[in-house]
């Protein structure tokens, strides 16, 4: 079982209206509400795939029953822990007249430090049937930064491989407990800090206190782009993957332009589908889905090509919320070209 952590769960809220203008009142033709977050993108695409998984996190009010149940009719376990505070909703307004869309994101919850430590209760028990542990997404209000690295750790004391995909000071704090593959969000911040968090600054979920998380909230959840504008060029890419690899990761994927880029201490490979090959003209999709992909080959022991291949076609064939068009993933996985890169 493969076990999903979105700790800054949110419900998507897309609303479809004709002719939107500034102090004017209009119709709304369509409501649309879905679970939102990376890691439940991440779910999504794995259960789609057919591999068991299973959605944990944060989540409270009427707000996160809604994200539960839109994962249950998707057919996906949850085990998300309850908190007081109602969980943050993503508000897309689309305008049908024009095509333009505006993204409103709340900030996410306040999470206590009884909250925080009643989840990593409920986390370490389900490692017991956990075959990995993916950890990704921001981090809602009165989360330290270093819970990410609290949860790797306890991943890697009971054996359970972990995936990481982060940003800001989360991002270097997880990457010094030897994750099995980082992804990072935000390559510039990185690579601004190559040395990372100073050794054994380790702090375990139980006593965590209510320091907020500067990053918390303010970055999109599963709809990042893998061809996005937070990834390094191409040039960055390889210093980004060796700056993680000397904080501890095993292995670094960096989303850089239409490529992926993987940096081990054994080996580097460059994946990319050229031209326009996605459903809408584009050779990336989602960043979810793209770390979702990874998964299963990382655990089965594909080769790096292998393993790049499948991610690649299932990012571009993929939404962000984690949608896959099946017929759009076989027709794109024999495009991905992977070279080894020295």
């Amino acid at each position: 079982m493969i076990v999903t952590v979105t700790l800054n769960a949110a419900l998507d809220v897309s609303y479809e209206a004709d002719g939107l203008s500034w102090q004017s009142t209009r119709d709304v033709a369509r409501v649309r509400h879905r679970a939102g977050g990376r890691g439940v993108a991440v779910a999504r695409v794995l259960h789609t795939f057919g591999h068991e998984v299973l959605a944990a996190g944060l989540a409270g009010g009427a707000t996160g029953e809604l994200i539960r149940e839109d994962l249950g009719r998707s057919g996906i376990p949850v085990a998300f822990t309850g908190i007081g505070r109602e969980s943050r909703r993503v508000l897309e307004i689309t305008d049908t007249a024009s095509g333009r869309t505006m993204r409103l994101r709340e900030p996410g919850p306040y999470v206590t430090t009884e909250e925080l430590g009643r989840f990593a209760a409920d986390y370490r028990r389900m490692l017991a049937d956990a075959t990995a542990v993916v950890l990704c997404g921001t981090l809602p209000m009165g989360l330290p930064p270093e819970i990410y690295g609290s949860l790797a750790t306890y991943a890697a004391e009971a054996g359970v491989p972990v995936i990481l995909n982060a940003g800001g000071s989360s991002l270097r704090y997880a990457a010094s407990r030897r994750p099995d593959l980082v992804v990072p969000d935000d390559a510039d911040d990185v690579s601004s800090r190559p040395d990372g968090p100073q050794a054994g600054r380790a702090h375990g979920a139980h006593g965590a206190h209510g320091a907020g998380d500067p990053d918390g909230g303010q970055a999109a959840d599963g709809g990042q782009a893998a061809d996005g504008g937070q990834a390094a060029d191409g040039g960055e890419a390889p210093a980004i993957g060796a700056a993680l690899l000397r904080l501890g990761a095993s292995a670094v994927a960096v989303p850089s332009g239409r490529r992926v880029r993987v940096v081990t201490k054994s080996g580097r490979w460059n994946a990319w589908l050229a031209g326009p090959a996605g459903p809408d003209g584009a050779t990336a999709g989602s960043l979810g889905a793209l770390v979702a992909g990874l998964v299963p080959g990382l655990l089965l022991g594909w080769s790096w090509p292998d393993l790049l291949q499948h991610a690649v076609a299932v990012a571009a064939a993929a939404d962000p919320s984690g949608d896959v068009n099946l017929a759009v993933y076989e027709r794109l996985v024999d495009g991905v070209t992977v070279e080894t890169v020295g």
